[in-house]
């Protein structure tokens, strides 16, 4: 079998994203040479790459809904790239003539290239359009959920998304100040809700963002059709190996693992016995070494669970 090499377009790829528990990651996949697996989140290509090198004739299809992507794709003929949402996986395989696969991987984290890019909003530490979106074809924006929403969706956005403990004041003062005028930027937004801020000026901003951004995107639900679609697109013995970095995305995996669904509730079949579809090769999550956070801080919060299709 002929050497196979993979060299990524865009020189400052290693730059857009850090890839997070990498070694643990690839371990987990337990990759086979001639495997057909799925690289749900490719971002700067860094776990593709590491797949890749792993892979003899096998095919890697990577999913990634932001255009920026792109400019990262990886210049071998094994890999398929598919520039939509996760949430299209089993479509998307079918399209390419694919029904199930030998593994999944997926880092849920933002890329580290989305929060530096000021204009795309997702930072509270540079001043821009609220817009917060993944992909940008949709429609939707952080500015039409500030603007639009009433206070109870927000207070419901800001309380389940970013389990803010004042969700219901922060409503109330954003509802208040729009009425007299459209909030148009991060500036004006910080500037707006200053008042209501507790604890961790840093903190308190990141959980109100961090919902924002869940419900711009559709980040949970989105979640849970690319964890349903696992469940058929897997084969018997394939692995899932999903990496999240708060506690919202993490139940949401744990249950699925546990249970085979996001609710985390027993299935059972006509005689009362309960299904199962996934063994939990790791009970507890595995975290990110002293060291990696030390070289990349983003690590801190990332948790790393692997399941094998039973």
């Amino acid at each position: 079998m002929k050497e196979q090499k993979s060299e990524i377009k865009n020189q400052n790829s290693e730059i857009y994203h850090v890839p997070v528990l990498l070694d643990e990651s690839i371990e987990g996949l337990k990759i086979k040479s001639d495997g057909v697996y799925v690289d749900a989140t490719y971002g700067g290509g860094g776990h593709a790459k590491a797949i890749l090198e792993k892979l003899g004739d096998g095919k890697l299809f990577a999913f990634d809904q932001d255009a920026d992507a792109v400019k990262n794709i990886i210049d071998d003929e094994r890999l398929v790239f598919v520039n939509q949402n996760f949430r299209q996986l089993k479509k998307m395989l079918r399209v390419n003539g694919i029904n199930e696969v030998d593994g999944i991987l997926a880092d849920l984290g933002v890329s580290s290239h989305q929060i530096d890019e000021a204009t795309r909003g997702f930072a509270h530490r540079f001043d821009a359009q609220l817009d917060m979106r993944m992909d940008q074809h949709s429609i939707k924006t952080a500015h039409d959920v500030i603007n639009r929403y009433n206070a109870i969706e927000l207070q419901r956005v800001f309380g389940e998304y970013g389990e803010v403990r004042n969700a219901k004041t922060l409503a109330i003062k954003i509802e208040a100040a729009k009425f007299e005028k459209p909030i148009q930027s991060i500036e004006e937004f910080i500037s707006v809700i200053s008042s209501c801020i507790m604890g961790n000026r840093n903190r308190y901003l990141s959980q109100v963002f961090q919902a924002l951004r869940i419900e711009v995107n559709d980040e949970l639900n989105a979640l849970q059709d690319f964890l349903e679609q696992s469940k058929t697109v897997l084969k018997n013995g394939g692995r899932l190996v999903m990496i999240s970095y708060h506690s919202l995305e993490d139940r949401l995996v744990k249950n699925f693992i546990r249970n085979g669904n996001a609710a985390g509730e027993d299935e059972k079949d006509d005689f009362g016995n309960i299904t199962k579809y996934f063994f939990h090769i790791n009970k507890k999550p595995i975290e990110g070494s002293e060291e990696e956070i030390k070289g990349n801080p983003r690590a801190r919060s990332a948790k790393l669970r692997i399941a094998e299709k039973i």
